[in-house]
């Protein structure tokens, strides 16, 4: 039980800080979105607030991780950009265009959570890594390989910004095919 109650609040701070960020969660809003008592979150987490957040980043990070490690197992490059940019469409959509990421809500609230701005650097990094390996391994070298991952990332982290903003996937398409035009060019290339 108590394992359950960690768990929701985990799941419910990440969707909150999609949703709102690490400043416009408030714990109230935890404890209801997650249906947990006011003690759950002191004695799961001790640090409050702050040290929930901090789990949060962890866990989705982790999880986004994962998720691109087993599409680089079966998926090539390209169809693993496809496949990336289908994951955010969908949160986008399901989300009437609510949820962004939460890893880039987390770097947004650094002043608020250093930590878990921190967090959300190695999260970034993390997956910037997989993505290089990914195109090194089909022969691109690895400097170029390296920044067409931050470029990706960067990229799509902006436009599911630009689509939460415009409350359309439009921006998420128009980079998802420069993102396919430039990955193919550089695969020809090397």
């Amino acid at each position: 039980m108590a394992t359950d109650a960690r768990r929701r609040l985990i799941e419910s701070t990440i969707e909150l800080v999609r949703r709102r960020g690490v400043a416009g969660t408030g714990v109230a809003e935890l404890l209801e979105h997650s249906g947990t008592a006011r003690q759950s979150i002191y004695k799961h987490f001790p640090g409050g607030k702050t040290e929930l957040i901090e789990e949060s980043v962890r866990t989705s990070g982790a999880w986004i991780e994962q998720m691109i490690e087993q599409m680089a197992e079966t998926l090539t490059p390209a169809e693993m950009l496809h496949a990336f940019v289908e994951y955010w469409k969908w949160v986008l959509v399901s989300s009437d265009y609510q949820s962004g990421c939460p890893i880039a809500a987390a770097a947004y609230g650094g002043s608020e959570a250093p930590v878990a701005r921190d967090l959300a650097s190695r999260a970034f990094r993390r997956w910037e890594h997989h993505l290089a390996e990914q195109v090194i391994a089909q022969g691109m070298p690895a400097r170029t390989a390296h920044s067409l991952a931050t470029m990706t990332i960067a990229a799509i982290e902006g436009a599911v910004m630009m689509s939460i903003a415009d409350r359309s996937i439009a921006p998420l398409h128009r980079t998802y095919d420069q993102l396919r035009e430039l990955l193919d060019m550089q695969l020809r290339a090397h």
